[in-house]
């Protein structure tokens, strides 16, 4: 098998193209790998697969037949230690994944450039940066509200009580997705400002609550603990400083 100079050319710089619209939406979210990643790991692809399946011709001899999948299977598992890479593990929660995905799909689109398959690496392209950029806004709206868990500590309103509260989410591995302050009211008998706060929190699967709650319910001044609206630790005593 033959292929023009002018084609490698075609096939290479499509690869550096497919490869940069995919790197530049995770640059644009400031990813471990961005642009110039996505571009090299596309192109690398690309060139391996020509390299497979043109690079041998007649360099063997006759009667035997090149194999051009045995490098294209290699670059597969290769991109998997490079993906692999851009995983983190933060606080209990696992990052980068879709990141290491899009590498290990910019790696096919690579290939198939490569080797010529010129629709399948524009359609996958297309559908990946669909998901990239129109999936997400879904995801947001649909799901990660789903995952995060709701909890509301009423509490005396006092110096330090956030961080207090942040330290023992820290130690337990929980992650603040978002907390909202309400107003402070003041308690009728003692005069103290009690104010409610609420948390949307993601947790570790292996999370013990009754240990959090116990760990919450042991700060000064925390009043009430609820739960995903039910309430799981409750202080009868009149509101004021411990």
């Amino acid at each position: 098998m033959h292929v023009e100079a002018w084609e490698i050319a075609a096939r290479l710089l499509l690869a550096v193209f497919l490869g940069g619209l995919i790197g530049v939406e995770r640059e644009r979210i400031s990813r471990p790998a961005g642009f110039r990643t996505h571009i090299l790991v596309c192109v690398g692809s690309a060139l391996m697969m020509l390299v497979s399946a043109y690079g041998f011709t007649g360099q063997i001899g006759e009667g035997y037949l090149a194999d051009p999948g045995r490098i294209a299977a290699g670059v597969v598992t290769g991109i998997g230690f490079l993906g692999a890479g851009t995983i983190l593990q933060q606080r209990g929660n696992v990052r980068g994944l879709t990141t290491a995905a899009t590498i290990w799909v910019v790696s096919g689109v690579g290939l198939a450039a490569g080797v010529g398959f010129y629709l399948g690496a524009t359609l996958t392209t297309f559908f990946v940066l669909v998901s990239l950029l129109l999936l997400r806004r879904a995801e947001n709206h649909f799901f990660i509200r789903r995952r995060l868990k709701h909890l509301r500590i009423t509490a005396v309103d006092q110096p330090g009580l956030l961080g207090q509260i942040g330290l023992v989410f820290g130690e337990k591995m929980v992650n603040i997705r978002k907390s909202e302050l309400g107003e402070p009211e003041t308690s009728g008998k003692s005069g103290a400002e009690i104010i409610n706060i609420d948390f949307f929190v993601e947790t570790p699967s292996d999370i013990s609550l009754k240990e959090l709650f116990d760990s919450l319910s042991a700060l000064e001044g925390i009043k009430e603990i609820s739960w995903q609206g039910e309430v799981v630790r409750k202080d009868d005593t009149e509101y004021g400083l411990l």
